[in-house]
């Protein structure tokens, strides 16, 4: 689905790479006026999970002692292919670092795919200086989660448990543990500051529920574990809002729910993501839609089908008519999606979060009106989503 946000930044590549990579980025996206997002990477068994602590809440001292050991400081060799002045294709190379955290003692690390896109070789960093080279099992530039594995032979492993991010609530206490700026193993507090919020992932799909924090992340604590006062995880901290003056925190972090995490893991393990996909560009119907005189107060009207879609297989139509909204071009005269499975579909955020609890291969039965008076029913074999860049949806 659409994003608000205009503008997004990869911190810290060592050499050209980062002023490459950062304007790759921004022509992406696309630059503007308003707020800007950053990337938190500065580019110099299931684990155990718990919803109730045994216990009662430990101090921001007690959380460091017991887990910072199951922290590490990633560094990726990456390489990113570009196209230089010429037209010529080319490769960059540099160092991008971040962090990570151990799920179990078999050396499942998870962290940020964006840590680790495009590595060539990747190495982890423990507490104690212990440095050990790491494969990736899997990567989901979608969600924006990497799962790494290392040999645990001669690693005194610290495992971090993981609770349930749907557990947490606004105002509630917690600690950041990573590597900003490359300041190893630091330790910020903070609470949440907000639930249900919306950053994009590396290929443009929304990620949706992300926790916002006020607790300090700067680049460097991607992929670095946001913990509750249970000594839980609950979130993998991902992205910083800058409001355009730099890259920065400035006291409003974002970190991917643990339970996407969880959700992916097995397939992660085995380099496979299997996040159901239906292949189009939607807009929610509000009040603000009002002047483009909608058959409809409410739905999700399909502006565009992706060409070989699922939903274009199944005969979706995306808008054919232009206008104008606030000085956007919008395409009106698509389908508008009422109901998925019977629920009722208000908001593109509602659409997209039940069609990413869905599986490749799940079919899921569509309602909509077409042509502002005809309603039909269109049944739908969801696609695996893509992991490079296309149209949300």
């Amino acid at each position: 689905m659409k994003s608000s946000r205009s503008t997004w930044f990869i911190a810290g590549l060592s050499g050209l790479l980062g002023a490459v990579i950062a304007v790759a980025a921004a022509a992406i996206i696309g630059l503007g006026g308003g707020s800007s997002t950053t990337t938190l990477v500065q580019q110099g068994s299931g684990g155990v999970v718990r919803t109730v602590s045994d216990g009662g809440a430990m101090t921001p001292r007690e959380i460091y002692r017991k887990e910072a050991n199951g922290v590490v400081f990633i560094t990726a060799d990456v390489v990113q292919k570009q196209t230089n002045v010429f037209g010529a294709p080319e490769s960059q190379s540099g160092k991008a670092t971040g962090s990570g955290f151990v799920i179990d003692r078999a050396g499942t690390i998870l962290t940020n795919a964006h840590v680790v896109d495009g590595a060539k070789k990747v190495t982890v960093r423990f507490e104690n200086d212990k440095t050990v080279t790491a494969k990736i099992l899997g990567a989901d530039r979608s969600s924006d989660i990497a799962v790494l594995q290392v040999d645990p032979s001669g690693l005194n492993l610290t495992p971090l448990p993981l609770a349930s991010s749907n557990a947490v609530q606004v105002g509630d206490p917690v600690v950041a543990i990573g590597n900003p700026f490359g300041q190893a193993f630091s330790l910020t507090t903070g609470v949440v500051s907000a639930k249900q919020r919306s950053i994009d992932g590396l290929n443009g799909f929304a990620i949706n529920n992300v926790i916002q924090t006020d607790a300090a992340i700067n680049p460097g604590n991607s992929g670095g574990p946001l913990i509750d006062t249970a000594g839980d995880v609950v979130g993998i901290t991902s992205q910083i809002e800058t409001g355009g003056a730099g890259n920065g925190n400035v006291g409003i972090g974002f970190a991917v729910p643990i339970d996407i995490a969880r959700k992916l893991l097995p397939g992660l393990r085995q380099g496979t993501v299997n996040t159901g996909y239906l292949g189009i560009s939607s807009l929610s119907i509000t009040p603000d839609l009002a002047p483009l005189k909608l058959p409809v107060d409410k739905g999700v009207l399909i502006e565009s089908v992706n060409p070989g879609s699922p939903a274009a297989a199944a005969g979706l139509k995306g808008g054919s008519v232009p206008a104008k909204l606030d000085g956007q071009e919008i395409k009106v005269g698509g389908d508008i999606i009422q109901k998925i499975d019977g629920r009722p579909m208000n908001t593109s955020l509602v659409l997209s979060t039940y069609v990413a609890s869905k599986k490749a291969g799940d079919q899921i039965e569509i309602q909509l009106l077409r042509g502002g008076k005809e309603t039909k029913n269109v049944r739908v074999t969801l696609g695996r989503r893509p992991q490079q860049s296309v149209t949300a949806g």
